[in-house]
């Protein structure tokens, strides 16, 4: 299974009443595929704001998306939790909804050593068929999967991808270590072309939402041996990069780029509780930035 290089992890998009907008998520899928030219969807993740959304909205949003792309695009399911009998119960439910694959974040909160980790993600792994996507983000979950962890769970037939968003120390030895097929994906922006100057695949991009279009440009430049066209795009796109998570101090995802995408013509609501939206300061300083 190839996700493709420019996966975007899609916001869910809330009414007034902080009830999921499904017309206004129509809207978005089209735009992420038609507009900004995204080759697979997250669903349910971090920027999904996967912490409040219940069982029941997750499996909705699934069959909603899978049924409204139509194949469009690829779409993978964020699964993973720090329960893992639950993370299996969500992953079959996510299964039976038709998506292409799952997202697997590590375990949060109850700190897990190595070897809790990779068997955290091997009894995930072993039941289902789907391809799964690792997700390492130390900085929200307070645990790093480590090298000799991720290569081990890549000798696993479906974990096919990680999402890491550590050093490019340690994505440039994951890279050197895994076996063929095996793709690293950077969670971090700012960093898509120097992981991908270190052999990463792709990019798994909350920007994508607001500059999809000419990230794929940049992708695709670096890909062909352009270079310095890469650069290029890359020194323009940098400043919303950052700014998407620090305008001009750091903001948690995905309150920026809701109120981002809302600039761009595309209101797709506010955050739930325990997130706020932007401030007077914050939306001067993206309304600045997006001009």
């Amino acid at each position: 299974m190839d996700f493709g290089r420019l996966i975007t992890a899609m916001v869910t998009p809330f009414d007034a009443q902080g009830q999921i907008d499904w017309q206004t998520t129509e809207k978005l899928i089209d735009y992420l595929i038609d507009e900004q030219q995204t080759d697979t969807l997250i669903v349910s993740g971090t920027t999904g704001e996967s912490p409040t959304l219940s069982e029941d909205e997750k499996l909705e949003l699934f069959r909603f998306v899978v049924k409204h792309a139509a194949g469009r695009c690829k779409v993978i399911a964020g699964t993973g939790s720090n329960n893992t009998a639950h993370s299996v119960h969500l992953t079959k439910e996510a299964e039976a909804c038709g998506v292409d694959g799952i997202l697997l974040v590590a375990p949060y909160y109850n700190k897990p050593s190595q070897e809790g980790l990779y068997q955290h993600f091997k009894a995930i792994a072993d039941s289902t068929k789907l391809p799964v996507m690792l997700y390492n983000v130390e900085g929200r979950t307070g645990v790093n999967i480590s090298v000799q962890t991720t290569l081990r769970l890549a000798q696993l037939d479906n974990v096919v991808a990680t999402k890491d968003c550590a050093s490019l120390e340690q994505l440039t030895q994951i890279i050197s270590g895994a076996p063929d097929g095996f793709k690293v994906y950077s969670g971090d922006d700012s960093a898509t072309l120097p992981a991908l100057s270190v052999g990463a695949y792709g990019i798994v991009s909350v920007a994508s939402q607001i500059v999809g279009a000419e990230m794929k440009k940049m992708i695709e430049a670096y890909v062909s041996g352009d270079v310095q066209g890469a650069a290029q795009l890359n020194g323009k796109l940098f400043p919303i990069f950052k700014g998407l998570f620090h305008c001009p101090h750091p903001v948690p995802n995905p309150v920026a780029v809701k109120y981002a995408l809302a600039l761009k013509g595309l209101p797709v609501g506010g955050v739930r509780l325990p997130l706020v939206t932007v401030n007077e300061a914050e939306a001067a300083f993206l309304k600045n930035l997006l001009s």
